[in-house]
């Protein structure tokens, strides 16, 4: 069974445990922080487990040249892209305001840390766990600096092949234990091809002691469901109040309505599991009364008769007969009273009868 662990105080994941939701608002809030506290209530409204943004100090995270960049797309916020970002950057006063609201409204909050001083001061915030965006899980000292502060951590793996993943989960082992890797593909919106959500069962066999979940971009609820179905322990989606907003990372998102299905369905899937035991189920007892077969008489068959397999047949009978499966452990066994034709074969008209132990 895979490592079960707390990823937030009193919310285990792994294992049984019921998948854990993050909505990941991002940069969504299109720098505003009333919209971003209207996301947080909305997450926690949906179902979600967690509202998580991203945490960057801009200057340790660019260098200059790239904020200078000019920055003309339809999405963008300012002239460069320094500008742009600095827009969209809440302040740490307002990410205490923000972990403060979502305490109030019942939601964890935590961030991705987009560079080592932005894991800095989501420590100092007290976040319940670190987010490693794709874009750091090859980003070695800061996976080990992140690693060794002790708090349980999600690794998406954006961007990165499977002898990466196996250098991280190395890397991350060696300092934390409670750790968990999520399948992503850094495309927005991701098409479904692209998905490879097979990627979740060899990690699973590849880190058989981690949870494994999804981090997805695609359009619509269905494919993460299925990462569900598959497995995942985590899993993480982009959320917007609006798809037409400016922002590219708006039409990979989902809105309320959709948020809420997707923690409806995966609930749903997560009760269909089950326990893995095969066996008849109590809501199948009446089926099997109405409708299960039972091994007859195709012939009649006189008292002392030995029976052979040429005799018998098998059908929906009144009364219950011996079950089909058993037909073969009658041939060889003689009958003790007299079988009429189209006649139930139950275990008390045959000498000696008796299953014989299944391997």
């Amino acid at each position: 069974m895979p490592l079960k662990f707390e990823l937030c105080p009193g919310r285990m994941i792994g294992g049984n445990n019921p998948c854990f939701i993050i909505a990941e608002i991002g940069q969504n809030h299109q720098g505003d922080i009333e919209i971003a506290k209207k996301m947080i209530k909305m997450a926690k409204d949906c179902g979600a487990d967690c509202a998580k943004f991203q945490k960057s100090e801009l200057e340790h995270k660019f260098n200059k040249k790239a904020l200078e960049r000019p920055y003309t797309s339809k999405h963008s916020w300012g002239k460069t892209y320094g500008e742009h970002k600095r827009h969209l950057e809440f302040s740490h006063e307002q990410y205490r305001e923000l972990q403060q609201y979502a305490k109030q409204v019942g939601i964890f909050f935590t961030a991705s840390g987009m560079d080592e001083m932005a894991v800095e001061f989501l420590h100092e915030l007290d976040v319940p766990f670190f987010k490693v965006g794709s874009g750091d899980t090859n980003n070695f000292p800061y996976l080990k600096k992140t690693a060794q502060k002790g708090r349980p951590m999600v690794v998406s793996s954006g961007m990165q092949s499977m002898e990466t993943m196996q250098r991280v989960y190395k890397i991350v082992k060696e300092h934390n234990q409670n750790f968990c890797i999520l399948q992503c593909t850094s495309a927005y919106p991701l098409e479904p091809e692209d998905v490879n959500l097979r990627v979740i069962t060899e990690y699973q066999k590849e880190f058989p002691d981690i949870p494994i979940g999804y981090s997805g971009h695609e359009s619509g609820i269905n494919i993460t469901v299925g990462a569900v179905a598959l497995g995942a322990k985590v899993v993480e989606r982009h959320v917007t109040l609006d798809k037409s907003w400016k922002g590219s990372d708006h039409a990979a998102s989902l809105e309320p309505k959709e948020l809420a299905e997707l923690v409806r369905s995966i609930r749903i899937v997560e009760r269909a599991l089950g326990t893995g035991l095969k066996r008849m189920l109590p809501c199948e007892v009446p089926c099997h009364d109405k409708l299960g077969k039972s091994v007859v008489a195709k012939t009649s068959i006189p008292k002392g008769t030995e029976l052979t397999l040429d005799m018998l047949t098998v059908k929906v009978a009144e009364p219950k007969g011996v079950a089909p499966e058993d037909i073969f452990q009658l041939v060889g066994k003689k009958v003790t009273m007299d079988v009429e034709e189209d006649e139930s074969i139950t275990e008390d008209v045959v000498d000696s009868y008796g299953k014989k132990a299944k391997a």
